[in-house]
């Protein structure tokens, strides 16, 4: 299965035929529109199989399937001591495989922004998570961990490790978390700015030799967005 995370950068309707040379199974796409609200007809046909959350219309998270692949929404708890974390969508892929979509946000959160949100979320769901695909845009680095928090980045990637979770591309690439050699975001399209925040953690059962992991040229992305597309064929 080839599993796509991309963070569209908005107006996903006039930019997904760029993936189609991907040929991917599934897209889990951050920034896309609603496509039951859109009038963009085209894209409504292009989402017939489709999952999508968000609180704005135009910017939400999406997950866009082949016709033949069965998704199911799953209906997991985001209330973490009377605060919802928002942009996490669970899901069954042809009634087997767990799968949780991301995208992160700060949430109207002064202390707990971002990776803080991800550690909530999985504080709530972890023991949900264990055979789980982790995907998409975390807007998170080893790089920003602070020494006063218990909820950085590398807190949250102890909680997938704890659950036999490893990152594809740090272990596809014999890397360490914060020293990532190739980047999913460039800050401004500057090609000096640029971050690996951008993830799919797997199970290492399925950690497999035959597990790929591709991240375009830049040059081939900037005019649609200024994040890359991680693909990942399992």
């Amino acid at each position: 299965m080839k599993i796509i995370t991309w963070n569209c950068n908005g107006a996903f309707r006039n930019k997904y035929e760029f993936l189609n040379e991907f040929d991917a199974d599934i897209l889990i796409i951050q920034e896309c529109e609603n496509p039951i609200l859109s009038k963009d007809i085209s894209y409504k046909e292009f989402a017939k199989n489709h999952l999508w959350i968000g609180n704005n219309k135009n910017k939400g998270l999406g997950v866009f399937a082949k016709e033949f692949i069965k998704i199911e929404k799953l209906h997991w708890s985001n209330i973490y001591e009377n605060h919802a974390v928002n942009y996490f969508l669970p899901i069954l892929i042809n009634e087997k495989q767990t799968l949780i979509a991301i995208w992160a946000h700060k949430n109207n959160s002064p202390t707990f922004g971002y990776v803080g949100q991800i550690w909530k979320y999985f504080q709530i769901n972890s023991i949900n998570i264990q055979k789980s695909i982790i995907i998409g845009d975390f807007n998170s680095n080893k790089i920003w961990d602070c020494w006063d928090r218990w909820w950085n980045h590398s807190d949250v990637v102890a909680i997938f490790e704890k659950n036999n979770l490893e990152s594809v591309y740090h272990k596809l690439n014999n890397e360490k978390h914060g020293e990532e050699t190739l980047k999913t975001f460039y800050l401004h399209r500057n090609l000096s700015k640029g971050y690996h925040i951008d993830y799919c953690f797997m199970p290492k059962y399925l950690l497999k030799e035959n597990v790929t992991i591709n991240i375009p040229e830049f040059e081939k992305v900037k005019s649609f967005s200024d994040h890359l597309p991680l693909i990942i064929n399992y």
